[in-house]
């Protein structure tokens, strides 16, 4: 059966009915199940009722699986999971033709000479009727079994192997560090804990006390609000965040496996796109940074629509597979990736407005010609789609405007954007966490300026996969040049000011583009990158799994043997060994008593971004403002009260805090050695209003 013949056999949700080739190619056989009604009328008894039971069995058979051709996108021409359709076509193998005619001629083949043959009274029984318990129970068996299920399943599964130990103590470690993890965790509990108590004072959170919209100080990781909203204290902070790691891990995997499978790739091969996307080892390097973990919403949204819209990268457009509730679906996905973070959502907002723009182009000339690529139903679907998406982008971009006019200092420069912008060498230079290339590449990463954002390797695998790709694959080579042209131009823009100065590449872009001159790591953009290897890399793996199934096929009994199974998931194998990982777990300060019982507005002494990041986590208690924050760039009044208090406690830095609204100073004890404040604590308060006390391994000292 042709590609095209399993289009009209199989539809899925949405999908336009398929025609109704089967009347014409099963006449016979409705002939002969119109000569067993006929036969039946006339024989009495039990035996006319077997009759007609059994005509009306056949007749189910027959047309019963015409629409169990599609369980996954483009199920019908995928490359090494077989076609679903053939069961439409090959489903109807009831012959009701043969037992009408033998009712019609009796005996002798001679109609009404004869009584009707006995033996038809064993004619095919009648489907059982199954009651409503039973209907749901074999709904829910084959929802286990169903492809999006297993590969769910699967995914999650390799996202707590391939993240071990994030899970083994989720309470009381954090991957990589616990500078920015705790920022992060923070965040999620932030959002979780004003969201249920005053959302209107979402942006004005407890920390960088006096600021207002101190929230979007940093990317807010607010899609993740809701799992904010179970629990309280640091360590349910920390259990919340390690089960957002591994879960975005998971949703990456299984959004660009969807991704794959949808424009056309096998399972194997969208499996290979799933585990190369998540598991590049350059990701490694930003296993402290959960808004770029976070990426698993681009390609699932990116899928929806495709879905929706019945286009495929191997099929084309294919009206008769548009659906408008996917395509709803995709942009709503498409918000909730943005509302993670403007860090990687930003160049994905520009990348949808693009494909807007050339499908709103492609439609207008179409429509002059008569041609109507797109119903009304999917247009409108677009139409709100793409409001929501909007809306939710200019919302949260209002916090962020705000935020740069009243601290210029939070802009990039181009001097900075320099400083994280990797050579061409990082492209091949695996970070330390690479359990495979870590050690290897210890003398590459040394001679790297900023290394921990120039070390870019997706992996040796996948550059493989991918450069086989270009010459043996599914896809159309137009189609692949389209996808190396990607791979080029991402590249070049994640090496920033490195390719030719950025003139022609990163530089416009920062100079024209709202928003983008906030985007500080080039580098990220690597991301793009790595799914575009990704989709060339699945191409030539579904290409090569048809190539085993020929092979396969030309055996002596017709069936793999157990060497060429194993040959196709080698890739997969390959591209998840390089993923392996050694990131570190480090465990996270305890949070001081003190922080239990202290009201704010507050200082916690000493204060600097990293230190000041746990200190954010430890008040996830109470949520007691204070001046404390770190972010990606420090406020001048957090600057000043840092300068100011060095000389704490003394007549000058208590008015100073006096003025500024502060009530208490905790200083922790064993955090002063190397900092400006070592010492502070041998300083009389005598005569400066102020009150000292201990609280366990600190100090606090009340304005």
């Amino acid at each position: 059966m042709t590609t095209e013949q399993s289009d009209a056999t199989s539809t899925g949700p949405g999908d336009e009915p398929a025609p109704t080739t089967e009347a014409g190619r099963n006449g016979d056989r409705a002939e002969g199940a119109a000569a067993a009604e006929t036969a039946a009328t006339a024989t009495a008894g039990s035996t006319g009722t077997a009759n007609e039971a059994g005509g009306d069995t056949a007749e189910v058979a027959g047309t019963g699986k015409a629409g169990t051709g599609e369980s996954g996108p483009d199920r019908g021409a995928e490359a090494d999971g077989g076609t679903g359709s053939d069961t439409a076509a090959t489903g109807g193998t009831a012959e009701p033709g043969t037992a009408g005619k033998d009712d019609k001629t009796g005996g002798d083949g001679k109609d009404g000479d004869k009584p009707a043959d006995p033996w038809t009274a064993f004619g095919p029984a009648p489907d059982p009727v199954l009651s409503r318990p039973r209907r749901v129970v074999r709904a829910v068996g084959r929802s286990v079994v169903h492809e999006w299920t297993l590969a769910a399943v699967a995914s999650l599964a390799l996202a707590v192997l391939m993240t071990w130990p994030t899970l083994r103590y989720p309470r009381y470690t954090l991957p990589q560090d616990y500078w920015d993890p705790s920022l992060q965790s923070w965040q999620l509990a932030w959002s979780g804990h004003i969201l249920l108590t005053d959302p209107a004072q979402l942006w004005n959170s407890n920390t960088f006390f006096p600021e207002p919209w101190s929230f979007a100080f940093s990317d807010t990781l607010l899609g993740y609000a809701p799992a904010g909203m179970i629990g309280a204290g640091p360590e349910d902070a920390l259990l919340r965040y390690n089960i957002m790691f591994v879960l975005a891990h998971a949703l990456a995997a299984f959004g660009a496996y969807a991704l794959a499978r949808q424009l056309g790739a096998g399972r194997i091969g969208g499996a290979v796109a799933g585990a190369s996307y998540a598991y590049a080892p350059w990701l490694l390097a930003q296993a402290g940074h959960l808004h770029v973990i976070s990426n698993g919403g681009i390609p699932l949204a990116l899928a929806m629509l495709a879905r929706g819209h019945g286009w495929s990268l191997r099929h084309g457009y294919r009206p008769r597979r548009r659906h408008a509730g996917w395509a709803f679906a995709g942009w709503l996905a498409a918000a909730w990736q943005l509302s993670l973070g403007f860090g990687i959502g930003l160049p994905f907002a520009y990348l949808l407005a693009g494909i807007v723009l050339v499908s709103a182009v492609v439609w207008f000339a179409r429509r002059r010609r008569g041609k109507r690529p797109f119903g009304w139903r999917l247009f409108l679907a677009d139409l709100l789609g793409g409001l929501v998406f909007a809306a939710v982008g200019a919302l949260l971009a209002v916090p962020y405007f705000t935020v740069a006019e009243q601290h210029p200092n939070a802009a990039r420069t181009l001097g900075e954007i320099q400083l994280y912008s990797p050579p061409a060498s990082g492209f091949f230079t695996a970070p330390a966490e690479s359990r495979v290339w870590g050690e290897l590449h210890e003398g590459a990463r040394a001679v790297l300026p900023w290394h921990p954002e120039m070390t870019l390797l997706p992996g040796f695998a996948l550059y493989a996969l991918a450069a086989g790709g270009l010459f043996f694959s599914v896809w159309r080579v137009r189609h692949r040049i389209f996808l190396l042209a990607g791979v080029l131009v991402t590249m070049a823009l994640a090496m920033g000011t490195r390719f030719l100065d950025g003139r022609f590449t990163y530089v416009p872009l920062f100079e024209h583009l709202p928003g983008w001159n906030g985007l500080r790591t080039p580098g990220r953009m690597m991301l793009w990158t790595t799914l575009l290897l990704g989709l060339l890399a699945a191409g030539a793996v579904t290409a090569f799994c048809a190539r085993v199934r020929e092979l396969a096929a030309e055996r002596v009994p017709p069936w793999p043997g157990p060497w060429l199974r194993l040959a196709t998931l080698v890739p997969l194998l390959l591209v998840v060994l390089e993923g392996l990982n050694v990131t570190p777990h480090p465990v996270v300060p305890q949070q001081p008593a003190v922080m239990r019982t202290v009201d704010g507005p507050m200082l916690v002494l000493p204060s600097s971004q990293n230190l000041d990041q746990p200190v954010m986590l430890w008040s996830t208690d109470r949520f007691q403002r204070m001046v404390n924050g770190g972010s990606g760039f420090t406020p001048n009044s957090q600057a000043q009260v840092r300068d100011a208090t060095v000389s704490f406690p003394d007549f000058g830095s208590v008015d100073y805090l006096r003025k500024l609204g502060v009530k208490n100073v905790v200083v922790l004890r064993d955090r002063l050695g190397g900092t400006p404040w070592e010492g502070m604590l041998d300083r009389p308060v005598d005569g400066l209003g102020v009150t000292r006390e201990e609280v366990g391994d600190a100090v606090v000292y009340r304005l």
